[in-house]
């Protein structure tokens, strides 16, 4: 990235993030059965529609795209629900859990809360 440059357009901003610029335009389009943008915040367009990125609109679509595009796996919306929910029922089994018998058991459940605290911490700040 250009540190004198403010704004990028889609083509710099998908070379960029190594993202294919329509995957940039859907997460940045309205939804047909919401009428609303499916995420906040992503781009500027002109009077004309142009969308033009800073680089807080670049840091958001790289989140995003950590998010959905973790560990080589492409995790749908259904995926993230899950790992949501599923982050909870870990963390509340984990600070009611009190002394394990196997110790694996107990790191690789570490892990995936870990894990899944980052996921949730990434999700919370795209939100606000």
């Amino acid at each position: 990235m250009e540190n004198n440059k403010q704004y990028f357009n889609i083509k710099e901003v998908s070379d960029i993030l190594n993202l294919k610029e329509h995957v940039i335009r859907h997460w940045d389009s309205i939804d047909p059965k919401t009428k609303r943008l499916r995420i906040d915040g992503l781009s500027m367009r002109t009077k004309g529609g142009t969308r033009y990125f800073n680089k807080n609109h670049i840091n958001k679509l790289s989140i995003i795209k950590n998010i959905l595009f973790e560990e080589g796996k492409h995790n749908y919306s259904l995926d993230l629900v899950k790992k949501i929910i599923s982050s909870k029922k870990l963390e509340k089994q984990f600070s009611d859990e009190t002394n394990t018998s196997d110790k694996q058991k107990n790191i690789q459940s570490t892990h995936n809360t870990e894990k899944l605290k980052n996921i949730i911490k990434n999700l919370k700040i795209l939100i606000s």
